[in-house]
């Protein structure tokens, strides 16, 4: 089965001012290696936002790997928590992964079975990408087969991507019966200008490898996020904050779109006004910065912490993988 795509945008819609994934350095684990926010080209316009001495700072630097994994899981955890919170349950449906800071051939996922609210750290199960051999983590639960051909295709195709997110989400779901991309009528919504994907194409559950690689394509070499018809949601990032405050960007904005419609279809007097190509593709510069996005996800992720307390991260100690030429292949299931 072949998905065919809708492209919110055209990719050359991407402003020349900011660097693609694939241009940008990858956050560093050496502490060594930080500069002030106004001296990174990338942090800049966190500085301009922030009035007064202490601006923010956006992804933060890590001393060591094992500080780094810590912090993803963590916050891994704290968004299945705000998921939970926020009604983004469908049953056993929904996966996060995020590669390992060290072995970026593996990624870090959540068990298929326990509810989002009850997530603590210790709970995810680190994959090998290539094969699925489980090697790390929590092995007292499965995986998500359908979420591990998803994920792991995606990584291979986009060695930018450091997590990904997926949900079917209420509004996602209804707006997604559609097959159309969101019109850019809110100035939340330009973030994803020319990012965001829509399928036209339902191919049911997935089970084998090819319907992950048919999303990885769909999404291309820039896209962020993805409405995948009568599924749910699907959004990228470089990392699991940026990428599920991506995904609840696309929920709250199906949501929007389907109120707008429902008002105009029952008030023909009522126009849209969709925001002009040059101002949505600004507002994509600025607010589409991977530094933005990761501080845009901190208030909720703060939140979801400061409510489990230290249940969230039980068990999590130091965790030591094998590297992945000593790994073998093993179910998921």
């Amino acid at each position: 089965m072949s998905l065919s795509t809708t492209f919110l945008q055209t990719e050359m819609a991407f402003s020349k001012t900011v660097m693609s994934h694939e241009q940008r350095p990858l956050p560093s684990t050496s502490s060594s290696s930080s500069s002030p926010a106004h001296h990174d080209p990338e942090q800049c316009h966190l500085h301009h936002l922030s009035h007064g001495p202490n601006p923010l700072k956006g992804i933060p630097q890590f001393k060591s790997i094992n500080e780094h994994r810590r912090h993803i899981l963590i916050h891994m955890a704290a968004v299945f928590r705000n998921w939970a919170r926020v009604g983004f349950i469908e049953g056993i449906s929904g996966h996060i992964s995020v590669r390992d800071p060290e072995y970026p051939e593996y990624m870090w996922m959540n068990p298929i079975g326990k509810h989002f609210g009850l997530m603590i750290a210790s709970d995810m199960l680190c994959i090998n990408i290539a094969n699925g051999a489980i090697v790390g983590g929590n092995k007292t639960r499965p995986a998500n087969s359908p979420g591990f051909f998803i994920h792991s295709e995606i990584h291979k195709a986009r060695p930018d991507v450091h997590a990904i997110c997926h949900a079917h989400t209420v509004a996602g779901r209804a707006w997604a019966a559609f097959g159309k991309p969101l019109d850019m009528i809110t100035q939340d919504v330009c973030t994803l200008y020319g990012a965001l994907v829509a399928s036209n194409e339902y191919g049911g559950i997935v089970t084998a490898e090819q319907e992950g690689q048919q999303i990885a394509a769909m999404l291309g070499s820039k896209g962020k996020a993805a409405i995948l018809l009568n599924h749910g949601l699907i959004t990228v990032g470089s990392t699991v904050d940026e990428a599920s405050f991506l995904l609840g960007l696309v929920d709250r904005s199906c949501d929007i779109q389907l109120r707008v419609e429902s008002a105009c279809a029952g008030n023909p007097t009522l126009n849209k006004h969709i925001i002009p190509d040059s101002l949505a593709r600004s507002n994509s510069a600025i607010a589409g910065e991977r530094n933005w996005l990761y501080e845009e996800a901190q208030p909720d992720i703060e939140y979801e912490i400061a409510m489990a307390g230290e249940a969230i991260q039980a068990g999590l100690e130091d965790i030591q993988l094998a590297p992945p030429s000593s790994t073998s292949a093993r179910t998921l299931v």
